[in-house]
């Protein structure tokens, strides 16, 4: 799926705040939107979770800095880290790259994601989201 120049796979689930969460097995990868991607520019580090690590679905799982901004990264589903994007430490800009291919930032075995899907957002409710979000930031500029 397509919202303006941004891309929206229609196999993820979404946050309001522009995480996507992509199920393989048991397990659940985790990145930023190309939206996010493209609104931070260029990212210059990701600050992630270690392996091991338990995540709270939409509690800060860490940061991501670009020349413009510091943005926090909000993970969409409880769980414990079961494996990190190694690649991102020498190459943030990945994220920028590739936000939902080799820009992925954790993945995590989810330990309640029958009831907190309900929480994320599908492809298409994301991007009246998305609209909604835009048309907010041209009334502020």
């Amino acid at each position: 799926m397509k919202f303006r120049e941004y891309d929206l796979p229609d196999d993820l689930l979404y946050t309001k705040e522009h995480e996507w969460a992509r199920t393989t097995g048991r397990r659940v990868k985790v990145g930023i939107t190309d939206y996010a991607a493209k609104t931070l520019n260029d990212v210059v580090y990701v600050s992630l979770p270690k392996g091991g690590q338990k995540l709270r679905q939409m509690e800060v799982l860490g940061t991501v800095e670009s020349i413009k901004a510091v943005s926090e990264l909000y993970s969409p589903l409880s769980g414990m880290v079961t494996g990190v994007n190694d690649d991102l430490a020498m190459r943030p800009e990945l994220v920028n790259q590739s936000p939902y291919e080799q820009g992925w930032l954790i993945e995590v075995e989810p330990s309640n994601y029958e009831s907190e899907k309900r929480n994320l957002l599908d492809a298409k409710a994301y991007s009246l989201n998305l609209e909604t979000t835009i048309r907010k930031q041209s009334q502020h500029t």
